[in-house]
């Protein structure tokens, strides 16, 4: 299983839900589309279901939809924290444009300072996200050891 689906498993309905609540644009959910095909409605009509309803479906369509999943928690941390990512990125030597990286391929984070790193992040922003970028960042730099290694005991002391 991946990274993104591990923490989309181990997350709260709450939480899931304030997510989605975030990425709504004008009382439509990020995959409202996709739930409204699901359920058989016509898009227009998804309103009318409650938002928590519609996040419990749209949770379900990314089971097994890693990259589905990783592009949805990704733009909910660039809407709501990008200085999370644009901290780990600069602390780790990766170039980037405001957080974004023009080839993840191109270069891995500086596996000395991965630990410091998620410690200092934890300080200065929610631990809940910090949690969220490191499945985001082991799912997309999986050569990475100490990225793996963080990530995993990570997720292992939220179970």
């Amino acid at each position: 299983m991946q990274p993104v689906d591990e923490y989309l498993n181990d997350t709260s309905p709450e939480r899931f839900l304030h997510i989605y609540e975030c990425l709504a644009e004008r009382g439509f959910g990020p995959l409202d589309g996709e739930v409204a095909k699901l359920l058989k409605f016509r898009p227009q009509a998804i309103r009318k279901l409650p938002m928590d309803q519609r996040a419990k479906k749209a949770r379900s369509l990314l089971q097994h939809r890693s990259d589905l999943a990783y592009e949805l928690l990704g733009s909910y941390l660039i809407k709501t924290n990008r200085d999370l990512i644009t901290d780990f990125l600069d602390a780790t030597g990766i170039e980037h444009d405001e957080g974004m990286i023009e080839d993840v391929e191109e270069g891995l984070p500086d596996e000395s300072k991965l630990e410091a790193t998620v410690s200092e992040l934890d300080q200065k922003h929610t631990p809940e996200d910090v949690t969220l970028y490191l499945s985001m960042c082991a799912y997309q730099w999986p050569q990475s050891e100490g990225l793996q290694k963080l990530w995993k005991a990570r997720s292992a002391a939220k179970t």
